[in-house]
């Protein structure tokens, strides 16, 4: 606790060189400076932990010092030394950031005792953030599973993009593991203490959606009985994850481009427009290029967010992959549902392999999920797995064109849950507004049962 490093500021030699010799006898680490120029050399210099800085000096005072100080290292703690007649500025100072003052002539057991409280405050301080950065790390490139050469690249990527504040389009298609991507990137850039906030376009109409992300007033609208908070507020100083993008309302796409190219807004209803510091990540399994074509999509909005592009490659073209992350599904499951399944039938693992997986990932996981509930052993066999990758796996031909074997599958979903497009959209791996679109597309006319 006590190997804390500290600064002392102070243009009195005499003071400086006396909380000096104090300090250290009390087994600190310390150094000094006798202006606010050479204080902040020192900081960017050394990992400095707390800033004992005289309130009134030549040039630049002590709460000059702290604000830069805490522009530099945002986690430094500042202490300010102060004569009585300017107790008021030091508190002052307090709300602007100081963590106390001491008053002159200082007393040295108080001072102390200041020093060792705020040592033991700055202990519990980098615990927290060492359990944040752990639990950040799930989402570091471990947490993709892949010995795949095209995965491979895209983590390659991923860490040359994660140190920039560019703007990020992943695309791919639905259950590929964009959300995860995103946290990746998030997790390996500048911005990982800060909050990642995702939002899924394509799950909310445009009025709801617009006050998701943007916020609003009270009494914008009918029910909006208080003032609420957007997506963008949330995510300030860090990232803000866009999925489904391609889903947006051209009054969204408006509002969006406004953020991207001015870093401000204003609620819905409101007038005063709102600063923010925010990187944007965007997800979509649409073509936007056609979309841009067939006039859905701004053409001015895709350029600002397509800055980089990360593809990701389909299950299908990654089939080395299938084994590892059935395993690791499986072991995660068994462990949720408390139960003794180790691995695959061989008749299994050849059903997971030879099945092409419209649904991705996602759709993987959610057959484990199933294997494992369903299984009677410590194998999961083919009579575990969904009807669809079990039975189609065998009964696919070669050649056949993947749109068709796409319709065929989530036309077999959409009948197997009676017609419930929620629960399919849940086999599937993807949102309902996906399945929606879907449908549309290869004109699937399922009568829908029981679905809300």
């Amino acid at each position: 606790m006590k190997r804390v490093k500290i600064l002392v500021v102070d243009d009195e030699a005499i003071i400086r060189e006396s909380l000096r010799d104090w300090l250290a006898d009390a087994g600190y680490e310390v150094f000094t400076a006798e202006n606010g120029s050479k204080a902040l050399e020192l900081i960017e210099k050394e990992k400095l932990g707390i800033v004992i800085a005289d309130l009134v000096m030549p040039g630049m005072d002590g709460i000059e010092v702290m604000k830069r100080a805490k522009e530099i290292r945002p986690n430094i703690e500042v202490i300010i030394i102060t004569a009585y007649a300017s107790i008021p500025t030091a508190i002052a100072a307090m709300k602007e950031g100081a963590y106390d003052y001491i008053e002159k002539p200082f007393c040295p057991e108080r001072a102390e005792l200041l020093i060792q409280k705020l040592a033991e405050h700055r202990k519990i301080v980098e615990e927290n953030l060492s359990l944040r950065q752990r639990l950040e790390e799930r989402h570091h490139f471990e947490s993709i599973i892949t010995k795949s050469s095209k995965m491979q690249r895209v983590i390659e990527l991923i860490k040359v993009v994660a140190k920039s504040n560019a703007t990020v389009l992943i695309t791919g298609e639905s259950g590929t593991g964009k959300e995860l991507v995103a946290r990746a990137v998030h997790s390996n850039s500048p911005r990982m203490g800060r909050p990642f906030v995702a939002v899924s376009c394509g799950a909310l109409p445009e009025s709801l959606l617009e006050s998701e992300l943007f916020g609003h007033e009270k009494g914008s609208f009918t029910g909006a009985y208080a003032q609420k908070k957007g997506k963008f507020e949330f995510a300030n100083r860090g990232t803000l994850f866009l999925d489904e993008v391609g889903e947006m309302s051209g009054n969204i796409q408006v509002h969006l481009l406004r953020v991207l190219e001015e870093k401000e807004f204003t609620r819905v209803g409101g007038n005063e427009p709102i600063k923010v510091d925010v990187r944007v990540i965007s997800a979509t399994n649409k073509d936007l290029k056609r979309a841009i074509a067939n006039g859905e999509f701004r053409e001015d909005l895709y350029y600002r967010l397509n800055v980089v592009t990360i593809e990701l490659p389909p299950l299908r073209e990654r089939k080395e992959d299938i084994p590892l992350l059935a395993q690791h599904f499986l072991n995660k499951f068994a462990l949720e549902n408390d139960k003794e399944v180790t691995g695959f039938s061989p008749e299994a693992t050849k059903s997971l392999l030879d099945y092409d997986w419209p649904g991705n990932v996602r759709e993987l996981e959610n057959a484990v999920e199933r294997g494992v509930i369903l299984a009677k052993g410590s194998l999961v066999t083919v009579a575990d797995l969904p009807q669809e990758s079990a039975s189609l796996a065998r009964s696919v031909p070669i050649g056949r064109a993947l749109r068709e074997v796409e319709r065929n599958h989530i036309l077999s979903v959409l009948n197997g849950t009676g017609g419930n497009y929620s629960e399919a959209a849940r086999v599937l791996g993807i949102t309902r507004m996906t399945l929606y679109n879907k449908a549309r597309e290869y004109s699937l006319n399922v009568k829908k049962i029981g679905n809300k």
